[in-house]
């Protein structure tokens, strides 16, 4: 059998096959509120119903002050909640596992007076420039424990786990980066220290079946650097590792020549190397014959899967069946952000399908 098709337990769940519907923003949410609009829903239900083995669901923000956007999905309040267990068992009932990515933007977040581990100016698309303030060590335990108590929250909506977002230029990421993170007191000595904390109080509120991972950049900010960060939050009890790209400026990517795949799918591989846990690998992986090939050429646990999903919400079902699974069109922006049903790459799989 090949291995895309094979399932596997991360702790006691239950997972179908290795293919994974990675976090993506879909705008969907109440402006303002972070409160689950019906069509974040029905995003969900129908993308369980095309049979990934698991779905993270979206960058899911801690913390109104440390969002992306205002039509971003939160997990700051108890008002959230209903909405928050209305996604979990629309996907539950699908037979598919769920995690919720816990978000908080940092200094790239929307804030006017955004909070960064050290003082850092952070060059806005637009040329200006935002500058991130430094966290008080009072700041730095406000924040722990709005992670905590969103994890608490995720537990109790039923969520069979977490991802703690850290990578993409995010505020995990950037303590997680030497070059962003310039702290003299153990948050910048142990950078670790930030998210281990984190991790172990989530733990202790929760269950020690509930399953925490965490997004992880793969050169933050070189690849040496990512794996010892790795091998230190395997120590410390992290459940999985999602790998990904880390604070895009301040990273240095490598990979060899000659190379199948690219640099971050390197980067996994050799993470994955250098810990026992699940590894993910992500990034451009269009068809089941390449999810495939990473998952057996690189010996990760999980690849994932975004776009194709995005194309075809039944891409693991078409897999399956042997049939087209359609192709990802690479827009310079994603339509999935503006106008889901017009993404052209979806546009063109339905046609050919008739």
């Amino acid at each position: 059998m090949e291995k895309i098709f094979t399932s596997f337990k991360l702790k006691n769940v239950e997972i179908r096959n290795r293919i994974c519907v990675p976090p993506m923003v879909t705008r969907f949410s109440e402006p303002d509120t972070g409160i689950v609009e019906l069509g974040t829903i029905e995003h969900y239900r129908k993308i369980a119903k095309g049979l990934p083995g698991l779905i993270i669901q979206e960058a899911t923000c801690v913390n109104k002050n440390g969002r992306l956007m205002d039509r971003q999905l939160g997990i700051w309040n108890d008002t959230q909640m209903e909405g928050l267990k209305k996604i979990v068992d629309a996907v539950h009932a699908e037979g598919c596992a769920i995690f919720v990515q816990l978000h908080h933007a940092g200094v790239v977040g929307i804030n006017e007076q955004p909070l960064c581990p050290s003082k850092y100016s952070y060059a806005l698309p637009d040329g200006n420039i935002r500058i991130g303030n430094e966290m008080t060590l009072a700041e730095i335990s406000e924040i722990q424990t709005d992670f905590v108590e969103s994890g608490v929250r995720a537990f109790k909506a039923g969520y069979d786990g977490i991802e703690l977002h850290g990578c993409h230029e995010y505020l995990i990421c950037q303590f997680l980066n030497k070059k962003v993170n310039t702290r003299n007191d153990e948050y910048g000595k142990y950078p670790e220290k930030f998210v281990m904390e984190i991790m172990k109080r989530i733990r202790e509120r929760t269950s020690p079946d509930f399953v925490i991972g965490i997004r992880l950049g793969g050169f933050e900010s070189t690849l040496k650097d990512a794996i010892q960060n790795a091998v230190k939050l395997e120590q410390g009890g992290i459940d999985f590792i999602d790998v990904s790209y880390g604070f895009s400026k301040e990273q240095e990517s490598f990979v060899p020549a000659n190379y199948s795949f690219i640099d971050i799918i390197y980067a996994a591989k050799m993470i994955k190397k250098s810990v026992q846990i699940p590894v993910f690998a992500a990034n451009g992986i269009v068809s089941p014959e390449m999810a495939e090939d990473i998952l057996t050429k690189t010996e990760v646990d999980m690849v994932d899967v975004g776009r194709g999903f995005i194309v075809n919400s039944n891409w693991m079902k078409d897999a399956i069946d042997k049939k087209d699974t359609g192709k990802c069109l690479h827009c310079k922006m994603c339509k999935l952000f503006v106008e889901p049903d017009k993404c052209p790459g979806k546009i063109v799989f339905e046609k050919n399908k008739k």
